[in-house]
This record gives structure tokens, C-alpha cells and sequence, in this order.
């Protein structure tokens, strides 16, 4: 198995578990109650708990007691914890007094009784976790007897769901337990069937199927919008495990033919990341209708054997024999695409199935190649770039030698050693082999440069494939992290942006306390025109200062630990001294307040801190520390986003000027601010706003131009009247007719999900957990909602959905250069597409008077 397949399937497992973002603390054991009474009033409403009952010393329950002490563990991961109860001799309640009761466990769910389960039952972990799982999903996952009861349920689902449904021989055994926690995962995307009855596997099989084995089968009702039609059925072809469930739904729920507009060789989808082929099939316009029901032929046959993608010679100049129909890409890296010459789909099927039918073929073919190859024909040299544009840059750049003079080299013999040489150690921990690692090796080499010379900062980093006891000893769960080491004290790990001015921006705020304790008015004062402390005098931050008085402690407290948790975000400092009050009435506020300097301290404003638990407080810093008419850049467009509200963005072909930049900012402080976002881009410094520009129109509009954009409600944009001036009151009058619906949207966003071409690339759910929620209704700078309410139109994606999915996630920034993510076409049934399907020349008649040199692919 090839280093790709191998780094896929880890994160399929991490992410299937949750592991990767829930860090544990030592294993999970079997918890110890002394009593009955211990038991019941330690419980939690909603929480579910398997219990066993026992005096003090038994012998005979020791068997048991280790096998439930094994499952512990495995139970917690779904929230379930395992307890054993100790009954006194003299306790003669239900669960302990009567000796049938003492040979039983019971699972609650808060403090009501679930099922009770005879040890006997329970014999072994799998056993255990299946039956556990089995009684809490009752409701969810549907037993069923009888061939009328499956169909029944599919009937029911017919255009709305799809169907799992699995067989078992027996309750209790490793395959009840994995189809139990594949429910438990997936029960919320599809309906989980099980049965143990031989007689209904038979019924939905045409062959004579092996009952004494698990089996499952995936029910395509989604597809089946016709109540007439009956739901497609694919069997598993592996063994009933959790990873093969799991990988057979993640193929189940990939579109069953993928339109390839981009260079086949950087294509990646979900067939070849689990390891199966990906075949082509090359088409044109001229026969794209019987092209595409071939397509969806062949998709059928080869469900979860192999994908299948339709490839547009019109939109992509392949360097190919113009009679090839067909290629393949295997999921071995850094083997090219085999193009190739097939008369019917049956070959096809055998290609997929038999891989020694590929160099048949090539042999057959090769000297007939070599004498109809076109002399003029250029080697293709980009076989090694890889399908994500992370790999592709690290690969044209992989002779390149970075300037990591500056950074120290760590290993098992001198990390901790190291990590005493200076005040703070950054460590980078990366994995050599890991493209995104890496990219960021690249920028923590100019942050090295940036910080040269710094007093009391050590940069360092770890190789984690050459050292990974090290990595595992500090809790690196993913490539690449970065921490920060101070003796004594935990690391902050940082979770931001991996540029080079980000990175840095951390590493320097990291310096300094947060928050940094003031002790006199005239350090506060300093503090305010951003001179102190010295460290940060040259660097331009926005400086927020905490003033409290002795009597608000609660608000100081949750001030402090926000500060600890924004440290090396944000530049912050209190002040609690006996003057704090007349600090606060000068800019008139009362402790506790916040005093917000931006701009060196020209100007600073004072907010009264409202709210004392640390989360509103973390979110009112973050929301305050936002323009109040700001740029937007890829960077910083998550923080906006965040805050669920539409956008009034003008797009300017630079800066914008002095005038239209006076009236926005009167629009941003008026009363009607806090219902939406105002805000502009540049698209010389932000070129991806031409793109974003031209999802929302054909053609990019003269500049500068005002947009409404509902990022949140539907995608409705509405384009402000080029031939008004850009003034507060025209605006405002606009807006108005907006909220009358007198307005006509110029487009309508797509409802087309935007996301990340891989897991290990979503950066922007790696950066999350730490980034606190902005409530979308209340803002934190008033309690009240403006009486003027812009209209509120069905949400989309991103300014364009490009920036935020493609761009942040390291995926292409234009949409158009992605597979196509649409389910194909439903109206064709297995009879339609059946005859058409089979022949991959059906169309050469229509083709063949204007192609005299050859038949192309697209005679299929």
C-alpha cells in the first residue's frame, strides 16, 4: 500500500473517532462505586451507564469483571461509562438483594433503566459494546424479519434517505459490534437495517449467499424517486469490519460519475484516496449524451471496484492518440495514466478486475502507438505533480534549499535539554514527507530571518518521521503544530494562519504576559500609546487595556484567564490600582471596563464589561479587536464570517477613495451597523475578488462596485445602482427598498457545498475549538437591535464560496477547476442506459466522415 493510501486510511480512522481533535489523558478503567445509594445519586441526566452489581468478594464474577473492565474503554468512546457497584451485605434493594439480579448488568440512560443483560450475554467485549450500543440505539436501527418489513422501509425513504442493511448470524459477535458502531456514527445520515434471519438474506440476493457470514448491502432509495422503482442494492465485498463499513459508505456516497474539466493527473477523488482505480471515460461535446449514459452504465457495475469520471477533450488538451476512448488511474503514486483502446464496457470491467489485462493491452498497442505518434507531440514532464496545489508547490520547489541556518535541530537526546536554552522555544513539529508540513517549513524559515537576533526567543524544530517518540511524548496528533515552550508553564500551541507574518505576529506577542499587570497611570498611559512594554513599541498592534477597582474581582478573574486564552493573539494589559477609577473616567466609562486603543493611541475608546464569565468575555474582545470598516483579505475573512451576518462589500480595483471611504464609515457607525458587515476588498491585493466577482456576474462589473451579498440566508446579491453616487443617505435609501423587496437580486449564489479536497486540509476546523462563537443576533457592543433591518435573503456560501472552501482549505480558488460534486442524472434506469451503455463505439457513424486520420475516444 502506497504512503498516500496509508496516511488516507490513518485519517479516516482518526476522524471516525474523533481522535485527532479529542486528546486523552491515560485509559479509561472500570469506574468503583461503594454503594448502591454512591451510584444512583452520581448520575447524570442523558448520560448512559452499564452497571453491575456485586458484594464485595465474588469469585464467581471475576470472569465477567475483567471482560466489562476490557469494553470500558471502547464504551467511552461513545459516552458510555462502565461501573461496577459494590452491595452491601445487608442491602436488599432490587439490584442487590436477590441473587438473579446480582448475575445481571444494567444499562441506564440518566437514571432510568434501558435493558437488563444476563452476564452470560456478555461474554466478551465485542459482545458487549454491540449489545450496549444495540439497546441505546433501539429507535434508530430498524430489526426486521421479512422481505415485506425491508421493503416496507424503503418505500418510506424513496428520495429522502438511504438504506444500510446488514445480516448477521448472531447477536454479540465482532460484526454485530461493528455495523452497531458504524450506526452510531452514521445512523444520523442513513437508516440502519438489521436482521439475523437467513431467509431474508436469501430474499434479497439473486445468488445462493453464504448465511453462516455477516453481510451488508447499501440501498440506493435516494436515487429511487419514482415510488415504482425499486432501491439499487451493493453488497460489502470484504469481511463486516468498522474500516471496511466505513470506506464502503464513503464510496456509496461519492457521485457515481465525476465531470473532469482539469488535467486527469491532478484529478483526486474519493475511489482513488481509499485506494480503487479511477477510470475515464473521454468524451465531447458531439457525443457527450452517450458518453455520459455509458458512464452511468459503467458506474453501476463497477460500485465500490472502482470510480468512474467523464473526461472532456474539448476542455483539456491531453498529448494522447486521438483513438483512445479510456484510461485509467491507479491509486499508485507515481504511476501515469494508461490510456487505452476499448471496444465495449465487458473490457472495461475486466480491465478494472484483472490489472495483468492492462499490459496486454499496452503491448498490443505499443508499436502501433510509436508509428501514429505525431512527431510533434511534446513529452508530457508533468506526470509527477501531484492532485492538490499544496503538493504541486512543494514538488516544483522540492530541489530548493531553505535557509534554515537559524532554526535548531531537535531529537529524542536534546529536546528537553534544548527547550532550557532561551526565555521562550518555538518548536515546529512537522513530518518530512507531508506536503503542507513541508509549506510551512518554508514560511517558519522567513519567520527564523524575521526574528534573527531577537532576545529570548529559540526557534526550533522536530522531524516527527525521524522522531516520533518525541512527537507522541508532546501530544502531536497532526502536521504540522507548532508550540511554545516557557519553563514552567504549559505550551500554548499555536492554531492560527501558517504565514510568515502570522506566525511571527504570535511568536512576539507570546513575549509578553497576557494579560500584562500595570502598576502605575503613567505605564498604563505608555501602555495606551502602544510604548510599553519596550518589546512591542516597534510592533503595531492594537493595545486593549482591563481597568478594574477592588471591588470587581469576578470580572478581573475572567479577564485574566481570557487573557490566557487569547495569548499570542492578542496585545492586553490590566490595571487595578487604587486610581484605576479615575483612569476609567477619562474616558468615561466606570470599572470594570475595557479602554481599546488603535492607531498608536490617537484614539481610544472606552467599554463598559458587562459580562463576567470568561467566554463572553473572550467573545467581546475578539468582536471589539474587529474594523470597523475593514479590508477583507483570505486571512481575516473567517473572523466576519463568523459573525452570521450579510455583507455590504465594495470591490475597488485599489484603494479606495478618501470620499466613498468617509461614507462607509459613517454607514459602519451608524445605527444600522450591527444588522450587517461593511466592508471592501481590494482586488490588487486580494486578486481571488475577480473570481468572486465573476461567480456573481458573467462578466467582472466596471469598479468600483456595491454588493449586498447574504452569505448566510440563500446567496441573493443585490448590486448597488452604478449610476448613484456611494453616500451614506443613497445607500440607506437603497437598503430600504431592499427591505420592501422592491429590489431585484442581480444573481443567486449556488447552493453547492464548498469544502476542502481532504480532511488533513481543513484548516479552517483545525483552527475552531479555539476560536470562540460570535452570536449571530446579539451583538456585544449594544443590547438593543437597530430599528433598521436590511432584508434577509436564502444564504450561500462564502463572498463566492471560493475564498472560504477553496482558497483557506488549500483547494483550487475558482470552482470550475474542482471535480464536479453534482449527483448524476437520475432519469436513466439500468434498462435505458443497458444496451447504449455496453457499446463504447455506439457513435462512430456520426463521427467518422470528419475524423479521416483515426476514430477519437469519443466514438463511444
Amino acid at each position: 500500500m502506497s504512503a498516500l493510501k496509508d496516511r488516507w486510511v490513518s485519517s479516516l480512522v482518526f476522524l471516525l473517532f474523533c481522535a485527532s481533535s479529542i486528546p486523552r489523558c491515560g485509559s479509561v478503567g472500570l469506574q468503583q462505586e461503594p454503594s448502591p445509594q454512591h451510584y444512583f445519586s452520581g448520575l447524570e441526566a442523558g448520560k448512559a451507564s452499564l452497571a453491575f452489581f456485586t458484594p464485595s468478594v465474588s469469585a464467581g464474577a471475576q470472569p465477567f469483571l475483567e471482560q466489562i473492565e476490557s469494553s470500558a474503554e471502547a464504551l467511552q468512546d461513545y459516552g458510555i461509562s462502565v461501573v461496577k457497584v459494590n452491595c452491601p451485605k445487608e442491602d436488599v434493594s432490587r439490584y442487590c438483594g436477590k441473587e438473579n439480579a446480582l448475575r445481571k448488568a444494567f444499562l441506564f440512560r440518566g437514571n432510568r433503566l434501558i435493558r437488563e443483560f444476563p452476564t452470560d450475554a456478555l461474554f466478551d467485549v465485542n459482545s458487549i459494546v454491540a449489545n450496549v450500543l444495540f439497546a441505546l440505539l433501539f429507535n434508530e436501527v430498524k430489526y426486521v424479519e421479512t422481505l415485506a418489513d425491508l421493503e416496507n422501509i424503503e418505500n418510506v425513504l424513496k428520495g429522502k434517505s438511504n438504506v444500510v442493511f446488514a445480516y448477521i448470524p448472531a447477536t454479540g459477535t465482532a460484526e454485530h459490534r461493528a455495523v452497531m458502531e458504524a450506526a452510531f456514527v452514521y445512523g444520523t445520515i442513513h437508516q440502519f437495517v438489521l436482521t439475523t434471519e437467513a431467509a431474508l438474506l436469501r430474499a434479497t440476493s439473486h445468488d445462493d449467499p453464504d448465511v453462516s457470514s455477516a453481510w451488508l448491502l447499501f440501498c440506493h432509495c435516494q436515487r429511487a424517486t419514482d415510488p415504482a422503482q425499486p432501491c439499487r442494492r451493493t453488497a460489502l465485498g470484504q469481511p463486516l469490519t468498522l474500516l471496511n463499513i466505513h470506506r464502503h459508505l464513503k464510496l456509496m456516497g461519492a457521485p457515481l460519475v465525476t465531470e473532469i474539466a482539469q488535467d486527469p493527473e491532478k484529478v483526486s477523488t474519493v475511489h482513488l484516496q481509499l485506494g480503487l482505480p479511477l477510470v475515464f471515460i473521454l468524451s465531447q461535446k458531439e457525443t457527450y449524451e452517450a458518453d455520459r449514459r455509458t458512464a452511468e452504465f459503467l458506474a453501476w457495475q463497477l460500485l465500490g471496484k472502482a470510480g468512474v469520471a467523464l473526461l472532456s477533450r474539448d476542455l483539456v488538451d491531453l498529448n494522447v492518440l486521438h483513438r483512445s476512448n479510456v484510461a485509467l488511474k491507479t491509486p499508485d503514486e507515481g504511476m501515469p495514466i494508461q490510456y487505452l483502446v476499448l471496444e465495449d464496457t465487458d473490457e472495461v470491467i475486466t480491465l478494472v478486475e484483472d490489472k495483468n489485462k492492462v499490459k496486454q493491452i499496452q503491448e498490443d498497442e505499443q508499436q502501433q502507438e510509436e508509428e501514429e505518434e505525431d512527431e510533434d507531440e511534446k513529452e508530457n514532464n508533468n506526470q509527477d505533480i501531484q492532485d492538490d496545489q499544496v503538493v504541486e508547490a512543494v514538488s516544483r520547489d522540492k530541489k530548493r534549499e531553505l535557509p534554515l541556518e537559524q532554526v535548531l535541530v531537535l531529537t529524542e537526546e536534546n529536546f528537553h535539554s534544548s527547550l532550557s536554552k532561551a526565555a521562550r522555544t518555538v518548536v515546529l513539529f512537522y513530518a518530512s514527507w507531508e506536503a503542507v508540513s513541508l509549506a510551512v517549513l518554508r514560511s517558519y524559515s522567513e519567520v527564523a530571518a524575521l526574528l534573527k537576533g531577537t532576545p529570548g526567543v529559540l526557534l526550533s524544530r522536530v522531524n516527527c518521521w525521524d522522531w516520533p517518540g518525541v512527537c507522541s511524548q508532546e501530544n502531536v496528533t497532526q502536521f504540522p503544530t507548532m508550540k511554545i515552550y516557557k519553563e514552567g508553564q504549559q505550551p500554548v500551541t499555536y492554531d492560527g494562519m501558517w504565514g510568515s507574518e502570522e506566525l511571527s505576529s504570535f511568536i512576539l506577542l507570546s513575549r509578553v504576559s497576557c494579560p500584562l499587570k500595570l502598576a502605575t497611570m503613567d505605564e498604563a498611559e505608555g501602555y495606551l500609546r502602544g510604548e510599553f512594554p519596550s518589546e512591542l513599541s516597534s510592533h503595531h498592534h492594537t493595545s486593549l487595556l482591563g481597568v478594574f477597582s477592588a471591588a470587581t474581582g469576578e470580572a478581573r478573574e475572567a479577564f485574566e484567564e481570557a487573557g490566557n486564552i487569547l495569548s499570542g493573539h492578542v496585545r492586553m494589559g490590566m490595571y487595578f490600582e487604587d486610581d484605576a477609577l479615575a483612569l476609567s473616567r477619562k474616558y468615561s466609562v466606570s470599572p470594570p471596563a475595557l479602554l481599546l486603543a488603535r492607531s498608536g493611541g490617537r484614539s481610544v475608546e472606552g467599554i463598559a464589561l458587562s459580562k463576567h464569565s470568561v467566554q463572553d468575555v473572550v467573545q467581546m474582545i475578539r468582536y471589539e479587536l474587529l474594523d470597523i470598516f475593514p479590508e477583507i483579505t483570505v486571512p481575516n475573512l473567517p473572523q466576519y464570517l463568523q459573525l452570521g451576518k450579510p455583507f455590504l462589500i465594495l470591490f475597488s480595483a485599489g484603494d479606495i477613495s478618501q470620499m466613498e471611504s468617509k461614507e462607509m464609515l459613517k454607514l459602519a457607525k451608524g445605527e444600522a451597523q450591527q444588522a450587517f458587515v461593511a466592508c471592501w476588498l481590494n482586488l490588487e491585493k486580494t486578486p481571488v475578488g475577480h473570481g468572486i466577482l465573476r461567480k456573481y456576474f458573467s462578466t467582472t462589473p466596471p469598479l468600483p462596485v456595491l454588493l449586498w451579498v447574504n452569505l448566510h440566508a440563500g446567496g441573493q446579491v443585490f448590486k448597488f445602482p452604478p449610476e448613484q453616487s456611494i453616500t451614506e443617505m443613497n445607500i440607506l435609501s437603497w437598503l430600504e427598498k431592499l427591505q420592501a423587496g422592491l429590489e431585484i437580486p442581480s444573481s443567486t449564489l449556488s447552493e453547492e457545498d464548498w469544502k476542502p479536497p481532504l480532511p488533513a486540509y481543513d484548516f479552517l476546523q483545525m483552527m475552531e475549538p479555539s476560536v470562540p462563537e460570535l452570536s449571530p443576533h446579539v451583538s456585544p457592543h449594544s443590547g438593543d437591535t437597530p430599528a433598521q433591518q436590511p432584508p434577509k435573503s436564502p444564504g450561500g456560501d462564502a463572498v463566492g464560496g471560493d475564498t472560504a472552501g477553496g482558497d483557506t482549505a488549500g483547494g483550487d480558488t475558482a470552482g470550475g477547476d474542482t471535480a464536479t460534486r453534482e449527483e448524476p442524472s437520475q432519469e436513466s434506469t439500468a434498462e435505458e442506459v443497458g444496451s447504449p451503455g455496453r457499446d463504447l463505439r455506439g457513435t462512430a457513424p456520426r463521427l467518422a466522415a470528419r475524423d479521416k486520420q483515426g476514430k477519437r475516444h469519443s466514438e463511444l
